[in-house]
């Protein structure tokens, strides 16, 4: 078993790896990490290049975690597997090894893997979302919340589970990656959503 969750773990990993923001912006001959927060996510690329751009971005990052998922599911069986898969999914877009691992935050991939895994969890993490986004216009802050929701149905759910570990471990690396945004967001310096970002 320990070898077939380090192949899933490896195989979505590899696949989380491919970030479309660098894509995209390569496409451009630019980089999207030279821009807004630096971030090579889809809200750094909305606020660089438009709407358009980061809806593709946005769907091309969620089809890596469902692919990853697919994937294993079409070999091995048990939700341990599928969480590795998913779980090396998200790892590869935060910390991409063809990007010299300067990757996103991982949250619309997240999202995905969530919808593939147990849709009621990933759909508790977006209401989370949309009300506090559209409250605050903080996406960072709706993002942070939405993963704290999700650990937290998670738990109340499955209690200590896989699936709820695995909610966990996503949950905690978002927070973390969001560590600059809460500094902002604690010196009232954060970037609401349809803002041009502050110098």
């Amino acid at each position: 078993m320990a070898a077939k969750v380090i192949l899933c773990l490896i195989l979505g990993y590899l696949i989380g790896s491919l970030n479309f923001a660098i894509i995209y912006s390569k496409l451009k001959k630019d980089d999207i990490r030279n821009h807004g927060s630096g971030n090579a996510g889809a809200t750094n690329v909305l606020r660089t290049y438009g709407k358009l751009p980061a809806a593709i971005v946005f769907l091309l990052d969620i089809s890596k975690g469902v692919i990853a998922i697919l994937l294993v599911r079409s070999v091995f069986d048990g939700m341990i597997l599928d969480c590795s898969a998913a779980l090396g999914a998200v790892l590869g877009h935060n910390f991409p090894v063809y990007y010299k691992f300067a990757g996103g935050k991982g949250v619309s991939t997240s999202l995905a893997v969530l919808l593939t895994l147990h849709y009621p969890t990933a759909l508790v993490a977006m209401a989370t979302f949309l009300v506090v986004v559209l409250i605050s216009k903080y996406v960072s802050l709706s993002s942070i919340l939405a993963s704290v929701a999700a650990m937290i149905f998670a738990f109340v759910i499955f209690r200590i589970d896989v699936f709820s570990v695995f909610c966990l471990i996503i949950g905690v690396l978002c927070i973390i990656r969001h560590r600059a945004n809460i500094k902002r967001l604690i010196s009232g310096t954060e970037n609401k959503l349809g803002q041009k970002r502050k110098d």
